[in-house]
Parts: C-alpha cells; sequence; structure tokens
C-alpha cells in the first residue's frame, strides 16, 4: 500500500519564485484593470444563470437569435417592472416621511430624559468640556495680537454645459456600465458554443479534462444563483407579508429590497433589515411595531440559514465555508462592493480548474469542502500526534453514519494496514507506541458507547489469535466485538511464540474456530506452522486465517491450500460472513437466496405483459447491452428479467455459456435461487460487488463460476409503477470498483433499457398458467 501522505520533493527555488512572480502580475492585472474586467464576469455571471433557460427554448424549435432576444426582452422588462415598482414606492414614502418626523423627534426627546442624570461618565464628560474651553480661550487670545487678514474666494461661474455634465455623469457612468454588462450578455448567449471552444483551447491539456471543467463549472454557478433566488424568493415574500401585517408602510419596497440585497454576502441581509426596522422606529410612537418588525426578521433568518439554505444549496458550490469567508475577503479587497456579490463564483471557478488541471490542484486543496484526508487517515494522524480523544471523535461520527462492524471493516481495519505499512519505514519508536495504544483507548471506548447485544450461546465458539505483530492482535479485539453484533461468541486468545508451552495456555476447550490474524505481506510460513500445530493439538478445529495486508498471489488458493486453512479472509465483513457460515452452514445457505418482494405475483404479471420474454426486442437490447460494457469498460453486460422460477438473460454483449430455454426465444435461463439479479429484485437497489470471489455470499454460486466473474454491478430494471422486472448487470473477470457518478450513470443507462423493454406491447391472453413463459405469434 501506498504511502497516505507521500513523500514531498524539495522545492524548486526557481519555480516557486516564478510562481510567485505570476501570481503577482496576476494580482495587479485583476486590480488595474477592474473597469474592464468587473462588467465581463457580471455579464458571464448572468449569462450563466440565463443561458439554461436560452437552451429550454432551443429545444422547443425556437432559433438561437429570438430564443436570446426573448430571454434578453423578458430580463429587461422584469428589471424595468421592479424599477418602476421601487420608484413608485420610494416617491410614496418621500411624501410620507415629512409626517412621521414629530414622530421620531419625541421618541429621541424620550430616550434623552431617560438617559439625563448623574452616571459613571459625567465627571470624564466636564474634564473633556473644560479642556476644550481652555484651549479655545487660549487660541482666542493669542489671535487677538495678529493683525487680521479676510480674504472672500469668488468662484468662477461654470457654463450650463459643464452643469449638465456635473449633474449627469453620476447618472451616465452607471447606465453606460449597465449597457455594456447587457450586451456581453447578449454575445456570450449568442455566441455560446464559440466562448466555450476558445476557453477549452484556452485550458488545453485533455479535451475531457477541459469539457469536464466547462461543464462542472457551468453546472455549480447555475445552480447557485438558481437556488441563491429561491432563497432570497422564500426569504422576501414572508417578509414583505409580515411588515404588510405588522402595518410597515411600503412593505412591497423592503421585500423587493431585501431580495436584491441579500445577493450580497454578508452584509446585505443586515442592510436589507436596517431600512424597514428605521421605518417602523419613525412610524409607531410606541415599541410594538419596532419590536415585531425586529422579531419577523429575526425569525425568518433563523429559518433561512438553518431550514432552507442547508437543504437547498447543499453542496451546489463545494467550497469550505473557509474559503467563502477569505474568497469574501479577497474579491472585495480587489473589486470593492461588486467584487463581495461575485466571490462567490469567481471561487467556484478556480475550484474548478483546481479539480482539472494538475498544475493546480492546490486550489481544490484549498478551497473545496470535499475531506483531503478520509477517514482512516485522519484516525491514524491523530493517534501518531498522541490525540487519542479527536480520534475517537472522528471514529464515532463514522459510526454514527454505519454501525459499528461496519466502521471496523471500512476503517478500522484500514488504519492498522496504513500502521503495519510504516511500521518498518516511517515510524519511530514513539509513534508505534502512540498507535497501539491509542487503539486500545479507542477499542475499550466503542465498547463501553456501543456493547453488543446479549448473546445467545452462554460459551465461546470462535478463538481469535494475533499471528505475529500488535496490530494483529488489535485486529482480532474489533473481530471480536464485530462477531458479538451477529451473536456470536468469541474470545480473543494472547500472542506468542509457538512452543507447547504456549499451546498448553491457549485453553480451545470448546472452541470450534480460529481465526489467526496477520498484516504480514508473507505469512505463509508462520501460518503453515500455527495451522499445522493446531491441528495437531486439536484435529477438529477449523481454521480461518485473515490476511488483512492480501500478498498479490492471494487469487491463488492453492498457495493457501498447503496452510492447512479452512477460509481464508481479507476483510473484516468477509471473516463475519466466513465465520457464520462455517457454524450455520444452513442459515448461511438461506442468506444467499434473495427474499421475494410482497409483490412478487404482480411483478412477474408485469414482467410478462411486456412481451420481452418472446424475444422481440432481443437485438435492441443486446446492442443496449454491447454499448454498456464498452461504456464501463467491462468485459461483457447483461440484461436479465427475473421470472416466477427463472433468471432469463433478454441481453446480452457477448456469447456465453449456459442452457437455452426451450420455448424457442433463445435465451440463457438459471435458476432463480442461483440468479445474482434476483437480489437487485429483492432489494430494489443497485448491487455492486467488487470481487466475488471475496464475498462469501457469491463466491461459490454457480453462475459466477461458470462465467468466471469477480466483479459484478447491477441496475434495477424498474417500471414506471416502481416494479422491478430485471437488471442491467455489467461483469468483468478483475476485481474493480464503481465511482458514484458511475453507479449514478448506471442507473440512467437501465431507465433506458426500462424503456426499450416497454416500447412494445404486444397483445396476451388475460390468463397465464404459473411459470410458463408467453410466445408472439
Amino acid at each position: 500500500m501506498e504511502d497516505p501522505f507521500g513523500a514531498v520533493p524539495r522545492p524548486d527555488i526557481v519555480r516557486v519564485a516564478a510562481w510567485l512572480l505570476v501570481t503577482a502580475l496576476i494580482l495587479a492585472g485583476l486590480y488595474l484593470g477592474r473597469e474592464v474586467l468587473i462588467p465581463l464576469a457580471v455579464a458571464f455571471l448572468i449569462s450563466f444563470a440565463l443561458s439554461p433557460l436560452v437552451v429550454w427554448l432551443g429545444r422547443r424549435g425556437l432559433p438561437r437569435i429570438p430564443s436570446v432576444i426573448l430571454v434578453m426582452a423578458a430580463v429587461v422588462s422584469i428589471f424595468l417592472s421592479l424599477g418602476f415598482l421601487v420608484g413608485s414606492q420610494v416617491r410614496l414614502l418621500a411624501v410620507q416621511l415629512p409626517m412621521y418626523q414629530s414622530t421620531v423627534r419625541a421618541k429621541i426627546d424620550h430616550l434623552g430624559e431617560s438617559m439625563k442624570g448623574p452616571g459613571i461618565f459625567d465627571g470624564a464628560m466636564d474634564m473633556i468640556d473644560t479642556v476644550q474651553k481652555e484651549v479655545e480661550k487660549a487660541v482666542a487670545q493669542n489671535e487677538e495680537g495678529m493683525p487680521q487678514t479676510r480674504v472672500q474666494v469668488v468662484p468662477t461661474p461654470e457654463s450650463p454645459f459643464h452643469t449638465a455634465i456635473a449633474w449627469l455623469l453620476p447618472v451616465l457612468t452607471p447606465a453606460a456600465t449597465a449597457g455594456i454588462v447587457l450586451i456581453f450578455v447578449f454575445l456570450a448567449l449568442l455566441d455560446r458554443g464559440d466562448l466555450r471552444d476558445r476557453l477549452i483551447r484556452i485550458l488545453g491539456g485533455s479535451l475531457h479534462r477541459s469539457t469536464d471543467a466547462m461543464e462542472e463549472a457551468s453546472s455549480r454557478i447555475s445552480k447557485y444563483l438558481l437556488m441563491q433566488l429561491v432563497v432570497n424568493m422564500t426569504y422576501a415574500i414572508p417578509m414583505a407579508l409580515g411588515l404588510w401585517l405588522i402595518g410597515v408602510p411600503g412593505w412591497v419596497l423592503w421585500g423587493t429590497l431585501a431580495a436584491v440585497m441579500r445577493f450580497i454576502p454578508y452584509l446585505g441581509p443586515m442592510l436589507s433589515a436596517l431600512f424597514p426596522i428605521t421605518l417602523a422606529f419613525a412610524v409607531d410612537p410606541g415599541w410594538n411595531m419596532v419590536l415585531l418588525t425586529v422579531a419577523l426578521i429575526v425569525v425568518l433568518e433563523l429559518v433561512s440559514s438553518n431550514i432552507v439554505e442547508p437543504v437547498l444549496y447543499g453542496t451546489s458550490t463545494g467550497l469550505s465555508t473557509l474559503s467563502l469567508i477569505a474568497a469574501a475577503t479577497f474579491w472585495t479587497a480587489l473589486w470593492g462592493p461588486v467584487g463581495l456579490v461575485l466571490s462567490t463564483p469567481l471561487t467556484v471557478c478556480l475550484l474548478v480548474i483546481g479539480r482539472n488541471l494538475p498544475q493546480l490542484q492546490f486550489l481544490d486543496t484549498l478551497l473545496g469542502s470535499t475531506p483531503v484526508l478520509d477517514v482512516p487517515t485522519r484516525i491514524y494522524q491523530r493517534l501518531i500526534a498522541d490525540d487519542p480523544e479527536e480520534a475517537i471523535e472522528i471514529a464515532s461520527n463514522a459510526i454514527n453514519d454505519n454501525s459499528v462492524p461496519e466502521f471496523y471493516n471500512l476503517y478500522g481495519v484500514e488504519v492498522l494496514r496504513q500502521a503495519s505499512h510504516d511500521f518498518l519505514t516511517h515510524a519511530r519508536a514513539e509513534h508505534r507506541l502512540r498507535v497501539v495504544s491509542g487503539m486500545d483507548v479507542i477499542l475499550d471506548d466503542l465498547r463501553d458507547e456501543y456493547p453488543a447485544p446479549e448473546l445467545s450461546s452462554g460459551l465461546p465458539r470462535v478463538a481469535c489469535i494475533g499471528g505475529k505483530w500488535e496490530t494483529d492482535n488489535v485486529a482480532c479485539e474489533m473481530l471480536v466485538h464485530a462477531l458479538a453484533f451477529h451473536d456470536i461468541f468469541a474470545v480473543q486468545r494472547p500472542a506468542g511464540v509457538l512452543t507447547a508451552r504456549y499451546l498448553d495456555k491457549l485453553d480451545l476447550s470448546g472452541i470450534e474456530i480460529v481465526c489467526l490474524s496477520y498484516f504480514s505481506r508473507e505469512p505463509e510460513r508462520s501460518a503453515s506452522a500455527f495451522c499445522r500445530r493446531l491441528h495437531h493439538r486439536w484435529p477438529r478445529l477449523r481454521i480461518v486465517l485473515a490476511l488483512w495486508n492480501p500478498p498479490k498471489n492471494f487469487a491463488d488458493s492453492e498457495v493457501y491450500s498447503r496452510v492447512g486453512a479452512d477460509a481464508v479472509v481479507a476483510s473484516m465483513d468477509e471473516a463475519v460472513q466466513r465465520i457464520e457460515q462455517l457454524l450455520s452452514p444452513e442459515v448461511a445457505r438461506q442468506r444467499k437466496i434473495a427474499p421475494r418482494p410482497e409483490n412478487d405475483v404482480d411483478r412477474v404479471a408485469t414482467l410478462r405483459k411486456t412481451g420481452v420474454l418472446d424475444g422481440h426486442a432481443r437485438e435492441e437490447l443486446d446492442a443496449l447491452a454491447a454499448r454498456a460494457a464498452e461504456v464501463f469498460d467491462v468485459e461483457f453486460a447483461v440484461i436479465t428479467a427475473i421470472d416466477a422460477e427463472q433468471e432469463l438473460i433478454i441481453g446480452q454483449s457477448i456469447e456465453l455459456p449456459g442452457d437455452i430455454s426451450r420455448e424457442g426465444s433463445e435465451m440463457i435461463t438459471h435458476s432463480r435461487v442461483d440468479a445474482v439479479c434476483d437480489h437487485v429484485v429483492s432489494s430494489d437497489e443497485t448491487l455492486v460487488i467488487r470481487d466475488a470471489q471475496r464475498d462469501p455470499r457469491f463466491a461459490d454460486n454457480p453462475v459466477i463460476g461458470l462465467w468466471k466473474t469477480r466483479f459484478y454491478a447491477g441496475a434495477p430494471l424498474r417500471t414506471s409503477e416502481g416494479m422491478v422486472l430485471g437488471a442491467l448487470c455489467l461483469l468483468d473477470t478483475s476485481p474493480r470498483e464503481l465511482t458514484d457518478n458511475e453507479v449514478e450513470l448506471l442507473n440512467e443507462f437501465a431507465a433506458d433499457v426500462m424503456h426499450t423493454i416497454t416500447a412494445y406491447q404486444p397483445s396476451l391472453p388475460e390468463t397465464l398458467d404459473e411459470g410458463s413463459i408467453p410466445t408472439r405469434s
């Protein structure tokens, strides 16, 4: 296993200096060119938000130019309508404001009277007044002895043209900027394809990587802006209605202002709340309106921040909280208030570039919200730092998302695997001690916080023994705790040198299975000697060999048949399942059979009504299976249908061995009991088996053995009514993984397969004999 931290090369001074110089030039260009760059950035931001509307109109048959014109006209109309509405509200308030002067003056006088009287600052204020008077007196005496010269400056009268320019300039500048932005938006929407091609050319490198960067940036920014608009509207509408009920004048204006101002991070909500609170203070002679307005704004802020925003935003930006604050500070310093508004979208672009350009991956590390260290590495690092308390907290959080056995399987063994890898390389003696002692603390805490349920058996049936290192013993502790959650009473026996005295002290009376734990990459000689001595002393004992660091020849069963073990496992989950299988073969055999869904009769009837079992869509389904195998780069793919008592291969990418159905449809059939896809039908979820040889449920499955399959991924073929008729399956002869995106794509592919199956509906008899397969006449 590779070092999770990796060797850090010495930095090249020339390269570091070049990067610093380039960074300084970029920052200088951003600051000096802000007059041009700000309109461009705003325009591209608006184009990201409007582009989905243009694309939607284009898919409805409207040409590109009319689509852009229609969207731009709608946007301009909305802004003009809002401007007219806000202007009318402002004029109305301007007429009413003089009426509130007496109320404001009375409140201020009342507050002034309440604050009169002796206070702790009165003496200080008197001293300041005395000093000020003395200074003014000294200045006056000094000026009495100096001659007085009176100078009067007569301003030069300005021409009417200059006066008009002075009045129009503050209006023309933002109007011109808005016009430039609109032109840029129109051109960006009109030439979207050309701009995209040019940006891809600038990014360079892999065409796939550049395309992914463009798509990810567009998707994240569009989603962020849409969610921002929805959040602002869900805040502004209740605020306007609440102010109307309270009686605050201009409630439409304040609701609109809140929707607009909340686009400004951090400062916008405070500024939008200041105006209605101030007006409520001026309108109501008492304090009820002010208190109700403040309460309304506080409640809306709490609901929006803690409920609406987390639900709608989710991980739309992919930025961490710290990076959002730092980005707001950075862009505000460069571009002022507009930079604050643009800070999040611009930082999202930097994040996407960092994720897709290897030279700038440090941006993803600095800005992204994805943890840079996985859970096992974080726990291992905290143990090295002698901080088991934080390691316990990380472990508890992981268990809350899974369970104790899953934690041991996914994370616990991986922590020990990293420790065993560093044992003779990077780790010092103190590090080894900290890791082992810290793991003892973690396991003690987990046993106390997550005690296993009461066991039905009163005597232990399994003993776990460490093979060589201290990490082997820690893995035994984990396995004992995990087995208890599966109602298996197991105990740990201490490791030691294989002597007669050591074997006498093992105390394996009543033990049926011994699990030997090894992290060593070459455990064959030690394990062989241990198994031989155990079998000589206890002939009926069955041995499970747990190799947590499986060597390269792990798949070679002949190597470990010489060791003398009854089973060889490589993970905590596999160890639990193998031990269950050895202790209760019948129970394990039943678990290999998928339970049938409650609606199985209706499901089978729906399957037969599609007519797919007569082979009418065989060519189309074979083509889809071949496409799936090529897209996901696997050996082959099949499309299966689960009938009442058998599984039928209704589509396949290559010729496969198997029994052909006798009804004329030329489909390979298997018993439903042996069908791996029946587990997909039963669970109604995508099933991914990384290595079937390491999964006791499927290691001896006849279909898996017939097709020499190790990797399996099956997505349910689900009807619109929610019935699963079969599965789209990817199979490979080597173990592999599927990413979350690939699983999602597989589910989408399965939906396309289901559409092909249901596209043809033949006429069938109303009644069917159970187990029969209809054929098309």
